[in-house]
C-alpha cells in the first residue's frame, strides 16, 4: 500500500474550511497539519487549493445484484460511486433472491468483497414471513462488539416480490424486538391502490408520468410515515425514514437535539431536492420514482428541513433500470433513477445557487450518515480514521454525456446538463482509487463496521 501526502488543500470538516496538509499512512489518516514534511518515500499530491472532504456515505442504494444484473451490478455501480465521491454505500435487500436470511445476506457481502471498489454494507430485508430469521440476526448482531450489517429494511409500501410488509402484527413485533436500526420506505399501499384504480379507469392508456405524484400523493406518504413514527415511539425503536418527499412529512421530525441523541431520523434524496412535478413534461418516466417527485413547494420544504436539521441525511436512492424499460408506457415502466455518480454535483449546483453551504453539504452527506448509523472511523477527516477522502473543485465546468456515464444502464436524467465543480481524486482506505477519470482497481473496499 502506497502512502500519500496531500499538500495545500482546503479541508472541509466539522463545520470549518481551513488550509492544511494531510498524511495518509497504512490506509489511515496519520496527520493533519498545515506543514507536513515527510522524510521517507511517499506519493505527494499538490492540491493547489482544491477542496478535500471526507468520502460520501450513501445510506440508500439499489445495485440489483444478485439476480437483476442486466440493470446493474455491485461492481459497475460502486465504480460510479467512486467517480462521484461516494466511498461507502449501504445497499437494499430487494434483489433476486431478496436478502431475507443470513445466508442470502452474506452471499451479497461476498460479492462486495470480491468486486466493490467502494466500502459496502447491506440491509437485511423484512417480509411478512421471515420474522424468526430477522430476530435471530438482531440477536446475533447485538452480541458483537461492532455490528457488521447496516440494519433492517422494511418496505411499508411499494416493493417488488414478497417484500411489502403489510401485516400489522409483524410490524408491531419487529418494531418491539429490534435493537437494530430499522429503515423504512413509507407509502400507504391502500391509498396508492385506490388512486391508481381511479386514474387508470379515467384515462386508461393516456395516463402518463405527470400523474405519478397524484397517484402516489402526499397523503399516502404522510399516512405511512406517521404510522411508522407511532410504532417507533411506542416501542422506543431506532427508526430511520428514507426519502422524505413532502413538506407535510418534514413537520413530523424534530430538530431540538443533536443527531447522536435522536431515536427517529430522516433522509432526503437529491432528486427530491433537484426535480419537481414540472419536470415530468420534459423527462417523463425517466424521473418516475417511488415516492414520487412532487410539486415544487415540497422540494423547498425538504431543503429547509435539511438546513434546520429536521432532516438528517442526504442520499440518492440510486435505482437503475435500462433505457428500454423506462421507455415503456407509464403504467408498466419501473420506478427509480440512477443518481450516485452525480449526487455531489447536484448539491454543488445548489451551493452555487446560494441555497446551501459547502460545510452543510459535507455535514449531511458525510458526517451525518456516520453518526446516524454509528459507522466506525469514517465520515470525518480525523487522525486515526480510515483515509476515505475526496479532492474536488467548485469551478471546472463539464457536461453529462453518455460517454462519461458509468452506470451499467448507461443513461441519466441529467444528460446534457452542464455542472460546475468536479471530483479529481478519490481515496478509499488510503488507496487512490480514482484520479482524473482513471481507476486503480487493484484493491477493493472494506465491509463497514458500526459502533
Amino acid at each position: 500500500m502506497q502512502d500519500h501526502v496531500i499538500k495545500n488543500a482546503q479541508l472541509i470538516n466539522e463545520g470549518k474550511i481551513f488550509t492544511s496538509d494531510v498524511l495518509i499512512r497504512k490506509g489511515h489518516i496519520e496527520r493533519i497539519d498545515p506543514n507536513i514534511d515527510v522524510i521517507y518515500k511517499v506519493n505527494e499530491i499538490d492540491a493547489g487549493g482544491q477542496y478535500l472532504m471526507p468520502g460520501i456515505i450513501d445510506d440508500q442504494v439499489h445495485f440489483r445484484e444478485p439476480g437483476i444484473t442486466h440493470k446493474a451490478t455491485i461492481y459497475s455501480e460502486a465504480k460510479a460511486c467512486i467517480a462521484g465521491g461516494v466511498t461507502s454505500f449501504m445497499e437494499m435487500p430487494n434483489t433476486n433472491p431478496p436478502a431475507l436470511s443470513k445466508d442470502l445476506l452474506e452471499a451479497k457481502y461476498e460479492i462486495g468483497r470480491l468486486t466493490s471498489l467502494a466500502n459496502y454494507s447491506f440491509y437485511m430485508g423484512v417480509s411478512n414471513t421471515n420474522f424468526d430469521d430477522v430476530i435471530q440476526e438482531v440477536r446475533s448482531q447485538s452480541q458483537k462488539e461492532k455490528r457488521d450489517i447496516a440494519g433492517l429494511k422494511i418496505f411499508m409500501g411499494s416493493s417488488t416480490g414478497n417484500m411489502l410488509v403489510d401485516n400489522p402484527s409483524i410490524l408491531e413485533q419487529v418494531f418491539a424486538e429490534s435493537t437494530l436500526l430499522i429503515a423504512t420506505h413509507c407509502e400507504d399501499e391502500a391509498t396508492i391502490k385506490q388512486n391508481n384504480e381511479y386514474y387508470i379507469g379515467k384515462y386508461g392508456d393516456k395516463l402518463d408520468a405527470s400523474y405519478h405524484p397524484v397517484i402516489r400523493n402526499e397523503e399516502a406518504c404522510y399516512k405511512s410515515s406517521s404510522f411508522a413514527l407511532g410504532l417507533a415511539k411506542r416501542h422506543n425503536t431506532r427508526l430511520h425514514i428514507l426519502h422524505i418527499s413532502t413538506a407535510k412529512e418534514v413537520e413530523l421530525f424534530e430538530n431540538t437535539k443533536p443527531l447522536k441523541e435522536k431515536r427517529i431520523t430522516a433522509e432526503a434524496c437529491v432528486h427530491h431536492l433537484w426535480f419537481d412535478a414540472d419536470d415530468y413534461e420534459r423527462l417523463g418516466n425517466k424521473i418516475k420514482c417511488n415516492p414520487a417527485i412532487k410539486a415544487k413547494g415540497n422540494k423547498e420544504a425538504i431543503l429547509a428541513g435539511l438546513l434546520d436539521n429536521s432532516i438528517d441525511i442526504i442520499a440518492t436512492d440510486h435505482a437503475p433500470h435500462t433505457a428500454e424499460e423506462k421507455a415503456k408506457p407509464y403504467t408498466s415502466a419501473p420506478a427509480g433513477l440512477p443518481l450516485l455518480q452525480h449526487s455531489l454535483n447536484i448539491m454543488l449546483e445548489l451551493y452555487h445557487q446560494k441555497k446551501i453551504s459547502l460545510e452543510k453539504i459535507i455535514e449531511k452527506m458525510c458526517h451525518a450518515p456516520a453518526d446516524c448509523f454509528g459507522v466506525h472511523e469514517r465520515g470525518y477527516l480525523r487522525e486515526g480514521y480510515h483515509a476515505d477522502m475526496v479532492l474536488f473543485d467548485t469551478k471546472t465546468q463539464w457536461k453529462v454525456t453518455p460517454q462519461n456515464i458509468l452506470y451499467k444502464c448507461a443513461w441519466s436524467p441529467l444528460e446534457g446538463y452542464e455542472f460546475t465543480g468536479k471530483v479529481h481524486h478519490t481515496f478509499v482506505n488510503g488507496n487512490q482509487v480514482y484520479k482524473n477519470g482513471a481507476f486503480d482497481e487493484s484493491t477493493k473496499g472494506q465491509r463497514l463496521l458500526f459502533k
